[in-house]
């Protein structure tokens, strides 16, 4: 999708479709900006009531010779229109869409703006919802592929904060090509999408966006003494890499922002091995790795003025004669030893080995996103992030992002009271601490690695993918993770 700014008269451009609003006096907003003729042929179509009262409802008809498609939406009241309204007023429209050929959509933009959904958000989400809807699966499909309709966007703003609605659709564009690489990488089989596919494609974006990139083999892991990740991949046959990219365009006295991913490109449970019934889902579980690389690719296509380090440990976990086993003990890099009770409780297992790789660093801040717990799903659902930190005031900056990106994190008990249950009885910790609390405990297993730095935990076990028929990766929390980034960036 294409999108051009356009600041004509609305009168004096042409398009295949045009979208206007309905508000709740059944009236077209912003009507005077429109053709006489034109504003009068439609309001005699409204009354003729075909179109549902329902926020959200809309029709196509045919239009005049000015616009010879027209899709007619309610948004009620426009001065209470909310930015989650907005957002599904937007996948709405472009649902119709799917269902028209043409080559250009004009989207009059004042008529969503009010003081509660400024221009650049209008913008933003506008962009973002279009590219979102139009979103095809990288399927391995020989037939009936869906095939994606290339179209031209054109956004119409009436105002004085061109400046505003140009960022927006800058701000959505980038956004969304990470949200998409984030969904191409979690879509793909894992037989493809392997820890070394994971590395090419971080050479990749290194050598779009110059990045520096580093790839760890094997070797160079266990030089560094990571017996908590090189223990998890024991089981496969594919080696595991950790992956390092480097965003270093902020002043060089400003300490880092470290993401580090959840990359475990399959996941049987290891000898705890998972039920066949939905395995084939585990090839989600690299859903953090995936969503930091969309994250840097975001980062990469606004430049954003941040130092900024992405880790990604990445590896299979799978049931062999040399996987590890319950009961082992594994001595992480940290130096701390860790009794694995069970080998299905592996992501916190490379995720702690790379926090203490982190401080290398010297970060000012450090976020991990993993699809770690399904006591994460159990407790919210499919619609918050779990947000776990030991810094209540980047905890604040993570909730704001996601409200403000509408990729919401919700904030978790932290406490000490939870810390107990990971004690064992033969090393400094277990792996699991039961049942109870199961995402706050595996948070708080992670806080151990990360006691030198500002840290958050993003949980997006529940956020990550869909099942069912509208099953594949959401993108989710790039959009979260890059309006925190472009929040401290000032961009």
């Amino acid at each position: 999708m294409k999108v051009n700014i356009k600041t004509d008269l609305i009168t004096k451009i042409s398009s295949d479709v045009i979208t206007l609003g309905v508000d709740d006096k059944n009236q077209i907003i912003n009507s005077s900006k429109l053709n006489r003729k034109t504003v009068s042929y439609l309001s005699n179509i409204l009354a003729l009531g075909d179109i549902p009262e329902k926020l959200g409802s809309a029709i196509v008809i045919h239009g005049d010779h000015f616009y010879p498609k027209v899709i007619l939406i309610r948004i009620g009241n426009p001065k209470n229109l909310t930015s989650n309204q907005f957002y599904n007023v937007v996948l709405t429209i472009a649902e119709e869409l799917k269902s028209l050929q043409f080559k250009t959509l004009l989207l009059p933009i004042n008529q969503f703006i009010n003081p509660s959904l400024s221009a650049n958000v209008v913008a933003e989400y506008l962009v973002r919802g279009l590219i979102d809807a139009s979103y095809v699966v990288n399927s391995l499909k020989t037939i009936n592929k869906v095939k994606k309709n290339i179209f031209q966007t054109i956004i119409h703003y009436d105002g004085s904060d061109l400046k505003q609605v140009k960022n927006g659709v800058r701000h959505g564009e980038a956004v969304m090509e990470g949200g998409n690489l984030t969904k191409d990488l979690g879509n793909l089989p894992p037989n493809i999408c392997t820890p070394k596919y994971l590395a090419s494609i971080a050479t990749k974006l290194g050598k779009e966006y110059k990045f520096k990139v580093s790839i760890l083999d094997k070797k160079k892991i266990e030089k560094l003494r990571m017996g908590s990740f090189l223990s998890v991949a024991k089981g496969s046959r594919e080696e595991p890499r950790f992956i390092i990219m480097e965003h270093i365009k902020g002043p060089k006295n400003q300490k880092p922002i470290v993401l580090v991913g959840k990359g475990i490109t399959f996941d049987a449970g290891g000898i705890s091995i998972k039920p066949s019934a939905d395995m084939d889902e585990m090839k989600y579980d690299m859903g953090g790795a995936a969503s930091v690389m969309g994250v840097m690719k975001t980062v990469g296509a606004l430049n954003l003025p941040l130092n900024i380090i992405a880790l990604i440990p990445s590896c299979e976990n799978l049931p062999d004669g040399l996987a590890v086993k319950p009961g082992d003990i594994v001595t992480s890099m940290s130096g701390q030893t860790i009794e694995i009770l069970n080998t299905d409780a592996e992501g916190r297992l490379i995720l702690c080995d790379a926090l203490t790789y982190a401080e290398r660093y010297k970060p000012e801040t450090v976020i991990d996103v993993a699809t770690l717990t399904g006591a994460c799903v159990i407790g919210l659902g499919h619609h918050a992030t779990g947000l776990f930190s030991n810094y209540d005031p980047l905890a604040s900056e993570l909730e704001e992002a996601g409200i403000r990106a509408l990729d919401k994190a919700w904030k978790m008990p932290l406490w000490d009271e939870y810390q107990p249950q990971l004690n064992s009885n033969f090393a400094d910790m277990a792996n699991i601490g039961g049942r109870a609390g199961g995402s706050i405990t595996a948070a708080c297993f992670l806080s151990r690695f990360a006691k030198k730095f500002n840290w958050a935990h993003l949980d997006i076990a529940g956020t990550a993918w869909k099942s069912g028929k509208e099953k594949g990766s959401t993108g989710r929390p790039v959009a979260l993770l890059s309006q925190f980034l472009i929040k401290r960036s000032g961009k």
